[in-house]
């Protein structure tokens, strides 16, 4: 039984990036669901599926050293009774750095009987920006 209840959305998905922030394995569970449904995607790494492989994962990332600190911007949230879906770009700083990395992420939320959880976190590295395509004009037929 989860000891925190997460009225909105927008709370469990602001306690997920504090837990992320501070690096509190117990804090980041609060927020997902306990669930084998639940996935979690990081860049570059494989999908994983079901409460104990996210909590294996999160506990690997916590244990770096490396201190985060998270931006959103472009946030687009669709929500109805039930479901909550978020994409957002996470703006990453690591202490110490000048530079940010930016991810884009998706974040789902179910409402339970105790408030609003997690149930997916899927996050890829953003492309590197191309240079604009100029359009061909249209050809015309006779």
């Amino acid at each position: 039984m989860k000891k925190t209840a997460f009225p909105t959305p927008q709370d469990a998905e602001q306690a997920f990036y504090d837990a992320l922030e501070k690096r509190d394995l117990e804090a980041m569970m609060e927020v997902w669901a306990d669930d084998e449904e639940v996935v979690c995607v990081h860049p570059g790494r494989q999908r994983l599926a079901g409460y104990e492989q996210v909590r294996a994962i999160w506990s690997e990332i916590f244990r770096s050293d490396q201190r985060l600190k998270f931006e959103l911007t472009n946030e687009l949230t669709m929500q109805g009774m039930m479901l909550s879906v978020h994409s957002v770009h996470e703006n990453i700083r690591i202490q110490g750095e000048q530079k940010s990395v930016q991810v884009v992420s998706t974040n789902i939320y179910i409402r339970t009987a105790g408030g609003w959880r997690m149930i997916v976190h899927h996050a890829s590295a953003v492309p590197q920006q191309a240079a604009p395509v100029t359009p061909e004009p249209p050809k015309i037929l006779h």
